[in-house]
């Protein structure tokens, strides 16, 4: 079991996504637990504030320091030791393969961010591993985290109703995953290609390793 623990501004954005689909179902069957902790409860402030002007002007706001060593302090009381990710646009590029590498991991704690950013110390005094989702910036990394979570489910063992889907998806060799059909045969002049209903797997196979790589040369090509 992977445990993730998420430290969040925002845990009422989690509870949708995590009780659906493959997350709810790896939830209930207890191979992965997600542990929702609202950042604002490690405050120094009265009001729950976790943020403030940067030194030296500017737009926007920073989250400040004490309560992200505060939560992070806690958890380490709490007995947690394991992989440490800030979401941040400018963090290393999640993929699938560091989602392999952290399928193998049995506790992530994910720091989500927001506003303008973070007090420098956050990044420098916790060693985290900084990671983003893409070159494009979010409101939060609330969504950033669903996804890492997600990725991550898939790859463990029991997550999947077949145990080969994840080695036939995208990404999960060189190449994209090849087109697919299902029924019916024929719909509004589209028809599934022969091949697929010949029961002939040699050649099945051989249509689907082709058209992966036709995919993916023109996807890689764009």
């Amino acid at each position: 079991m992977i445990t993730f623990d998420i430290l969040t501004l925002f845990p009422e954005m989690f509870p949708g996504v995590l009780g659906t689909s493959i997350l709810g179902l790896a939830r209930r069957r207890g191979l992965i637990d997600v542990r929702l902790h609202n950042l604002r409860d490690w405050s120094p402030d009265a009001h729950r504030k976790v943020d403030d002007r940067p030194f030296g002007g500017g737009p926007g706001m920073l989250i400040r320091p004490e309560p992200v060593f505060r939560a992070v302090e806690w958890l380490e009381s709490q007995g947690f030791a394991g992989r440490r990710l800030l979401t941040a646009p400018d963090g290393r590029a999640f993929d699938q393969a560091m989602a392999r590498e952290l399928a193998g991991e049995t506790r992530i704690l994910i720091l989500c961010g927001h506003y303008e950013g973070f007090d420098e110390r956050i990044r420098r005094g916790l060693k985290w591993e900084e990671v983003s989702i893409g070159g494009y910036v979010l409101s939060g990394g609330e969504p950033a985290a669903l996804v890492i979570v997600d990725a991550v489910t898939r790859l463990i063992p029991g997550a999947l109703g077949d145990p080969d889907s994840p080695k036939e998806e995208s990404f999960s060799g060189d190449t994209l995953e090849y087109p697919q059909y299902t029924r019916p045969r024929e719909f509004q002049g589209l028809v599934v290609p022969e091949v697929l209903l010949s029961g002939d797997h040699a050649a099945i196979r051989k249509w689907r390793e082709e058209e992966a790589r036709r995919k993916t040369e023109e996807r890689r090509a764009r």
